[in-house]
C-alpha cells in the first residue's frame, strides 16, 4: 500500500474516529437528559398512581357517593316565657337554625374574611391558600395559619371527626369536592354557620350569639360579629366571657381583614373598633334552667320524638321567676351558714295549675338536681290541711272543740313544737297554731285513710302511708304536687293538674300541641271550701303565718317543720297565686331550728308581694263560715257531747274526755246515747277517689 493511500486511509479513519466521537459523544449528552426526563416522568406517574391510590383508599374508606347526604342537624327546642320572651334553649345545637337572608350581610362577611378570603373562587380546595398557609407557617415557625377552606371546615363538621391527621384532611378534601358540586356557594354558607362550633356547647352562629351577647344573631352588632368570626379558630381560648382580651384582639383582625376586602369601609371599621363587643353574664348558671328542663322532661308526653326545630310556648312568667329566684338565693345568703340550711325550692302556681315560676335549687350551674319537681321530703305540718278538711267533710266544723292534751296510741306519743298544752280549744284555733295533739286525735278518730283518700283527691300523688303519724306529715311528697293540692283551696274546690307547656309549634308556625283546659274536677264541696279558708286564713291573721301577711290580701297558708328540723315549709295562696317554699339539706341533716314559719315564710313573703303587686286583691273564695244555732235537744238548748278515744289513745292528763258544741261532730259507733247524729252532706266523689275509692 503506499503511504498516501495509507495516509488517506489513516485520515479517513481519523475522521471516523473523530466522528463516531463526536456521535458518541452527543449520544452520551442526549441520553443522561433524557435519562432525567425519564426518571422525572416515570416517578410523576407513580406520584400520581400514588396519589390516586391513596384517594381511591381513602374515597373507598367514605359511604357511596350516592348515597351521601348532609346530616340532619340536631333539633333544637326554643323555650318561651308566658311573654313570648326566650327562657332557654335545648337540644345538642343550643339554638335554632337560621337563614342567610335573615342574618345581616356583615355576620357572614366577617368569615369569609378571617377564614376564606377566596371562598367564592375556588372549588372547595384552594391551592393558593394552602401555599399561601405553608409559606406563614414556615416563616413563622408554627402552625399560624391553616389551609381548610370554609368548604373543607363544613365537611369535616358534618362528616368527620376532629382528630388531625393525613387521612381525615384526604377524606375532607373529598368530601369539600362533592359540596362543591351538590350545593351553591350561598347554601354552603348558610349550612356552615348553622353547623361550626362556637364553644360551651354552642352550635351554629345563632346559638353563640344567644350564649354570649344575649340576643338573635340578627341583631348582633358589626364588632360582634366579628368576635364570632374569630371565635372559631379556637372557641375555648377565645371564648369572650373567658378571655375577653384575647376575644377582642381577634375580633380587631377580623374587623381588618373585612376592610382589607372591601367588606366594610375604613369608618365603619373605626367605629366598630371604638365600640367593642361585650359579652353577657353566660346563660345557665340562673333557676329558669330548672324550668326549662322541667318543661323537657314533659315535652314527650305531648308531642313525642322531636325530628326538627320546635318552639314551646310555657305558663313561665319571667317578672315571677326572677323574683322567686332573688326570694330563695337571698334568703340563704342571709341565714343559710348561720342556720344550717343549704338548699330551697319554690313553686307558685296560678290557682288553675299553671306553672308560673319554678326555683329546684340555690344554683342551677352547681346542681341541676330539680328539688322543685324531684325531690321528696316530708310535708310536716303542711299536711295538716287534709286532715282537718276530712274531718270538716266528716261532720265537724270549725268551731268544733278539742282537747289539746297528752297522746299515747299504741306507744306513739306526739308532742307539741312548744311542748306545752292549753286543753279545749276549736279546730280553727287548733290549726292556725299547728297543734299537733288535736291533728292526732282527729285522725285516730276517722282513720288514717279519711286522710289519705282526701290529700289523693286533692292532687297529693306520691305514696301515702296510711298511719297516725300521717297527720303530721311523716309521708314524703313533692313540692309541685303538695302546691297543685293547695290549688284547690285557691280556686274555689276544682282539683288541679300542673301544667307548664301552653303550646308547641314548628319554627315555620305549625301547631303541634296546643293545651286544651282540663282539671280534676270538684274535689271540695263548697260548704267545704270557706270552713278550711276561713281555717287557714287565721294561720295568717293569728296563728304560725302572721308574719306573712301583704296589707290589701286575704291570704291563707300553712306552715311545715319535721323532725329535728330536716324540712320546714311554708305553704300559702292568694285567690290570685298559690306558692310554696322548701328549705332543707340535700343530705338530710338537721337545720338549726329553722321552722316554716321562720326563714320559709319569710321567702315567701317576699315572693308574694312582688307577686302580687299590681293586681286587684280579692278575697279567698267561699262563704265565709258562719256558726249556725246549735239544735235544741228536750228543749234545753244544746247538750255537750262526751265522746272518749279508743282506750290505747288515753293518755295521763286529768280530762280525757272531749267536749265539743252539738253542732256537729264525728259520731262513731259507740257515741253517747240521747245525742242525735248528724250525717255529713253528701257530695260528688272526685276523679281521684273514684278511681283509689272512698
Amino acid at each position: 500500500m503506499s503511504p498516501r493511500r495509507s495516509a488517506r486511509n489513516g485520515g479517513s479513519g481519523g475522521r471516523r474516529s473523530g466522528g463516531a466521537g463526536r456521535r458518541g459523544g452527543g449520544r452520551r449528552q442526549r441520553s443522561f437528559l433524557g435519562h432525567l426526563v425519564y426518571i422525572a416522568c416515570v416517578i410523576g406517574l407513580w406520584g400520581i398512581i400514588g396519589i390516586a391510590g391513596v384517594v381511591a383508599y381513602h374515597f373507598a374508606q367514605l359511604p357511596p357517593i350516592d348515597q351521601l347526604a348532609v346530616p340532619k342537624r340536631p333539633p333544637n327546642v326554643a323555650i318561651l316565657s308566658a311573654d313570648g320572651s326566650l327562657l332557654a334553649n335545648r337540644g345538642d345545637t343550643g339554638g335554632q337554625a337560621v337563614s342567610l337572608k335573615d342574618l345581616p350581610p356583615y355576620l357572614p362577611k366577617a368569615f369569609i374574611a378571617i377564614e376564606d378570603r377566596r371562598f367564592y373562587s375556588h372549588f372547595g380546595i384552594d391551592p393558593m391558600g394552602i401555599a399561601r398557609a405553608v409559606v406563614r407557617n414556615v416563616t413563622s415557625r408554627g402552625v399560624a395559619q391553616g389551609g381548610s377552606t370554609l368548604t373543607q371546615q363544613l365537611a369535616k363538621n358534618l362528616f368527620l371527626t376532629q382528630e388531625r391527621t393525613a387521612s381525615r384532611k384526604i377524606q375532607e378534601a373529598i368530601l369539600a369536592l362533592w359540596l362543591e358540586q351538590k350545593f351553591s356557594k350561598a347554601q354552603i354558607l348558610e349550612l356552615y354557620l348553622n353547623r361550626v362550633y362556637f364553644g360551651a356547647g354552642s352550635y351554629g352562629v345563632e346559638a353563640a350569639a344567644l350564649r354570649y351577647f344575649g340576643k338573635p344573631a340578627k341583631d348582633v352588632t358589626l364588632s360582634e360579629a366579628a368576635v364570632l368570626a374569630g371565635l372559631v379558630q379556637a372557641p375555648s381560648r377565645l371564648a369572650p366571657n373567658r378571655n375577653p382580651d384575647a376575644a377582642q384582639a381577634r375580633g380587631q383582625l377580623v374587623l381588618t381583614a373585612m376592610a382589607e376586602e372591601g367588606f366594610i369601609s375604613a369608618a365603619e371599621a373605626k367605629t366598630a373598633l371604638s365600640n367593642p363587643a361585650t359579652a353577657v353574664r353566660p346563660r345557665g348558671a340562673g333557676s329558669v334552667n330548672y324550668a326549662a328542663d322541667y318543661v323537657m322532661d314533659v315535652l314527650d308526653d305531648f308531642i313525642g320524638t322531636v325530628e326538627k326545630d320546635i318552639v314551646v310556648e310555657t305558663t313561665v312568667d319571667n317578672r315571677l321567676q326572677a323574683a322567686a329566684e332573688r326570694a330563695i338565693v337571698e334568703e340563704l345568703d342571709r341565714n343559710g351558714a348561720k342556720f344550717g340550711v343549704r338548699q330551697g325550692a319554690l313553686v307558685s302556681l296560678a290557682p288553675d295549675g299553671a306553672i308560673k315560676a319554678l326555683v329546684g335549687g340555690r344554683n342551677y350551674g352547681e346542681s341541676q338536681f330539680n328539688r322543685a319537681t324531684a325531690a321528696k321530703r316530708q310535708p310536716g305540718s303542711s299536711f295538716k290541711p287534709f286532715v282537718f278538711l276530712a274531718a270538716l267533710e266528716n261532720g265537724l266544723t270549725p268551731d268544733s272543740v278539742r282537747e289539746d292534751a297528752p297522746i299515747n296510741y299504741k306507744g306513739w306519743q306526739p308532742e307539741n313544737y312548744s311542748r306545752r298544752y292549753s286543753g279545749p280549744m276549736t279546730l280553727t284555733t287548733a290549726l292556725a297554731h299547728s297543734i299537733n295533739t288535736v291533728t292526732a286525735r282527729l285522725i285516730l278518730e276517722m282513720g288514717p285513710q279519711a286522710a289519705v283518700r282526701t290529700a289523693q283527691r286533692l292532687g297529693v300523688t306520691s305514696s301515702l302511708q296510711a298511719t297516725p303519724a300521717l297527720a303530721l306529715g311523716t309521708s314524703e311528697v313533692r313540692p309541685i304536687e303538695l302546691v297543685a293540692a293547695y290549688a284547690a283551696f285557691a280556686n274555689g274546690g276544682t282539683g288541679v293538674i300542673p301544667y307548664v307547656i301552653r303550646q308547641v309549634k314548628t319554627t315555620d308556625g305549625e301547631v303541634v300541641y296546643k293545651r286544651t283546659p282540663t282539671d280534676l274536677g270538684r274535689v271540695i264541696d263548697p260548704p267545704y271550701v270557706g270552713m278550711i279558708n276561713g281555717m287557714l286564713h287565721e294561720v295568717m291573721a293569728s296563728g304560725t303565718g302572721r308574719k306573712g301577711n301583704i296589707p290589701g290580701w286575704e291570704l291563707a297558708g300553712k306552715s311545715g317543720t319535721t323532725q329535728e328540723y330536716r324540712d320546714a315549709w311554708f305553704v300559702g295562696f292568694s285567690s290570685r297565686l298559690v306558692t310554696g317554699v322548701w328549705l332543707g339539706n340535700d343530705d338530710n341533716t338537721p337545720m338549726k331550728r329553722v321552722t316554716g314559719s321562720n326563714l320559709p315564710l319569710e321567702a315567701w313573703t317576699q315572693f308574694m308581694k312582688v307577686a302580687l303587686q299590681g293586681q286587684t286583691p280579692a278575697p279567698l273564695p267561699g262563704e265565709p263560715w258562719r256558726r249556725q244555732a246549735a239544735p235544741v235537744d228536750d228543749g234545753e238548748g244544746a247538750a255537750p257531747l262526751t265522746q272518749p278515744l279508743p282506750p290505747a289513745a288515753q293518755g295521763s292528763a286529768p280530762a280525757q274526755a272531749i267536749t265539743q258544741p252539738a253542732d256537729g261532730g264525728l259520731r262513731p259507733p259507740g257515741a253517747v246515747a240521747g245525742q242525735r247524729a248528724v250525717p255529713p252532706p253528701r257530695r260528688e266523689r272526685g276523679l281521684l277517689e273514684q278511681l283509689f275509692g272512698g
